[in-house]
């Protein structure tokens, strides 16, 4: 039997929703009868089945060679598999759940059950923000916690904040785990997101299902029967949440993501993902941060903002996965004022907001609120206790000529070309209830910044700002 695998889906990058076609992975339950006794249901990939049942049967003891085989059949079409042994098995077979996936599986759901599910679930729906955030801190709690690897790890949110965490050998029992401390603590899982580090199968769509579960989100693919389920059960699937985009495989209209409406207009983003990193010792840009890179998140925060964003730097070949334009220096390696300077010769737009690559918790109000003060100054620019933020600011085009008398003379100061422009600031007290930690300014340049970085971070409340 093959089944036809490709699956219409959506997928949802730089803050934009399309259609597309993904492949996904076959499930096949395979029904295994030995000497008429039913024995199992395993639940596999439709391939060499018969290699399969030979070595589950060797596995547990069964049979030792061939001659242990009177027959051994297959039927793709209905997933029977028949075999005939010439030994008898034992009359008491105790069965043990290992920490892998093999537990046991229903493959249809109760009419009461869906209807229960549909009538609670259909005014539901979940911010891109949300799904995003929810997984940010999966994989924070998975940092702090995790001492080695090969640990699954789950997590259910409300959209607003996390509230519980499991972690366990096996990808199933970390949703037991959960169901368990919700019983206990009476915490009501209707309507709820759940993100896995592990695939979606059926038993994982069939738990939540019982759960009330609302969505599910994963790292990577879910199987084809689990797409099927999800549809029938009013379950939002999301796959593939990596970095700054998701697919959707069943009902993608319970998530809503942002608007061309709600982009700041006449404005473009400008990542500067240049300088040596001498003191860090490694490409900042590329550091690891809450299941992503550094410029990942600060990509995807800015595409929610910005029609236009422009990655300025001179290693393109560094960021092929991020969907937008990268342009060179043209002052070649003269610092962060050419690299400003690139962003505002080839943005689209008069305006150009520009943040460094090393700032990956910038506030999307408070960049909102800087962009929202450009008739105010050629340069709008935050300024705190230690000082000015060039890299976390507004600049116009009429600026460029200043720019590059500066540069002409060899000078590399950002500030340097300030007082012969309009330059506006704004104090960052302003911000003080969006971003109380000061996250959207932190950046980093030694290895000891990096780590305090992550740790402000796990320990920071999660930012309710909206894009």
């Amino acid at each position: 039997m093959k089944r036809n695998n490709h699956q219409s889906i959506q997928r949802f990058d730089k803050g934009r929703l399309y259609t597309t076609d993904r492949s996904v992975v076959q499930e096949y339950p395979l029904r295994l009868t030995v000497n008429d006794r039913e024995l199992a249901t395993l639940i596999t990939s439709p391939h060499q089945l018969n290699f399969l049942v030979a070595g589950f049967l060797r596995n547990q003891g069964f049979v030792d060679t061939l001659d242990d085989f009177l027959t051994l059949g297959i039927c793709h079409d209905f997933g029977d598999a028949n075999v005939r042994l010439n030994r008898q098995l034992p009359e008491k077979l105790k069965p043990t759940l290992t920490s892998g996936c093999g537990a046991g599986i229903t493959f249809s759901l109760p009419e009461n059950l869906v209807g229960l599910l549909n009538q609670k679930q259909s005014a539901v729906t979940y911010s891109a923000e949300s799904v995003f955030g929810l997984m940010k801190e999966l994989n924070q709690r998975a940092e702090q916690y995790r001492s080695h690897g090969g640990i699954h790890s789950a997590a259910v949110g409300d959209g607003e904040r996390l509230l519980l965490f499991a972690e366990d050998l096996g990808r199933h029992n970390t949703l037991d785990r959960i169901a368990g401390e919700a019983l206990f603590k009476g915490i009501d899982l209707a309507g709820k997101m759940l993100v896995t580090s592990g695939r979606i199968s059926t038993e994982m769509v069939a738990k939540a299902t019982r759960l009330g579960i609302g969505l599910i989100a994963s790292r990577t693919s879910p199987t084809d029967m689990a797409v099927r389920m999800s549809e029938a059960a009013n379950i939002t699937l999301v796959g593939y949440l990596r970095g700054e985009s998701f697919e959707i495989y069943s009902h993608p209209d319970r998530v809503a993501v942002p608007s061309a409406a709600n982009l700041i207009s006449g404005v473009t983003g400008v990542i500067l993902a240049g300088g040596e990193s001498r003191r860090m010792g490694s490409d900042k840009s590329l550091l690891p941060i809450h299941g992503a890179r550094f410029i990942d998140h600060v990509h995807r925060t800015l595409s929610e903002l910005f029609e236009d964003v422009v990655i300025v730097t001179n290693s393109p070949e560094l960021y092929t996965d991020i969907d937008c334009r990268k342009v060179p220096d043209i002052y070649y390696a003269q610092g962060s004022l050419a690299g400003i300077h690139s962003g505002i010769f080839h943005a689209k737009h008069d305006r150009v907001f520009v943040v460094a690559c090393d700032m990956p918790f910038i506030n999307p109000t408070v960049v909102r609120d800087i962009c929202a003060k450009a008739d105010q100054g050629e340069v709008v620019i935050p300024v705190h206790h230690d000082g000015v933020e060039p890299l976390h600011a507004l600049y116009g085009k009429s600026c460029l000529s200043a720019m590059e008398e500066e540069l002409d003379a060899g000078k590399k100061r950002i500030i340097g070309f300030f007082p012969q422009v309009k330059v506006a600031t704004i104090t960052t007290p302003a911000w003080s209830e969006v971003d109380p930690e000061g996250l959207s300014f932190r950046n980093i340049n030694t290895p000891e910044e990096y780590f305090e970085l992550r740790d402000v971070a796990q320990s920071a409340a999660p930012q309710k700002a909206q894009a």
